[in-house]
């Protein structure tokens, strides 16, 4: 599996808050089959401007040290559009995912639909490729939302562990995948137990395999090598979110 979002980058942001924290947190995630992951931390598209902190390179120089082989680390960020962004796609390689023409991008939870739309058309008009973080979070999600949204050209990054939530968040994550609209799941690790694991391994129980490799495996495989995503088709989500989470703490006894 290959997660494209996550908050590892020691000490920088709201994420993880040492290397040995990160490192832990990487060595569990290639127990569970992880093989590459993306360093995303939190940046403002106004800093997009100017290159990446300095203390975001001592981090990387830090973890990359005392990381283990694998799942290999790969660069980019997290860009919260609180504005407009602005720049030319070469030099905003500096923030997307593994220098390709993708980049991981947020709002606020209230967002607008219009916000929404017409600051991924100008992502678009820049040359990159928007993959919008968590769709599932904003209050204007919904599934002709998205539809435009990717017809304008982004990609929907659903988190995996919100599959399982029996939050509104939650019943949005799961009819994204479940109509075709979601392109790539991933963990959104903080430092925490959070893994693109947890996703992958819901679908493949709902009888999703082709549906889990292309959201965990191929889709964010194309993007690390710059290439076109691979349409996911839709799923029968059949067995109830309950149901799921009594059969996960069975497990846990």
């Amino acid at each position: 599996m290959i997660d494209l979002h996550s908050h590892l980058l020691p000490a920088v942001d709201d994420g993880s808050r040492s290397v040995e924290q990160s490192v832990g947190v990487l060595r569990e995630m290639a127990r569970l089959g992880v093989t590459d992951v993306c360093l995303t931390p939190h940046v403002r598209a106004g800093s997009t401007t100017r290159p990446p902190p300095a203390r975001h390179e001592e981090a990387f120089r830090a973890l990359s040290a005392e990381a283990p082989a694998a799942p290999r680390l790969h660069r980019g960020a997290e860009v919260m559009l609180d504005r407009p962004l602005s720049g030319d796609s070469e030099a905003l390689r500096q923030f997307t995912l593994g220098g390709t023409r993708y980049i991981l991008v947020e709002f606020s939870r209230m967002v607008a639909l219009d916000t929404v739309t017409n600051a991924l058309t100008r992502i678009g008009e820049i040359g990159l490729v928007p993959v919008l973080a968590h769709p599932e979070r904003y209050t204007c999600c919904a599934p002709d939302a998205v539809s435009l949204w990717r017809e304008l050209g982004a990609a929907m990054q659903v988190d995996a562990t919100t599959l399982l939530s029996p939050q509104a968040r939650g019943k949005r994550a799961r009819e994204l995948v479940s109509l075709g609209l979601a392109d790539i799941v991933a963990g959104d690790n903080h430092g925490d137990k959070r893994t693109i694991a947890t996703g992958a391994g819901f679908l493949v129980e709902q009888d999703g395999g082709e549906q889990a490799e292309l959201l965990a495996m191929r889709n964010p495989g194309a993007i690390l090598r710059d290439e076109p995503l691979l349409p996911v088709p839709p799923i029968k989500l059949r067995q109830s979110l309950m149901q799921k989470i009594r059969h996960m703490l069975e497990g846990d006894e």
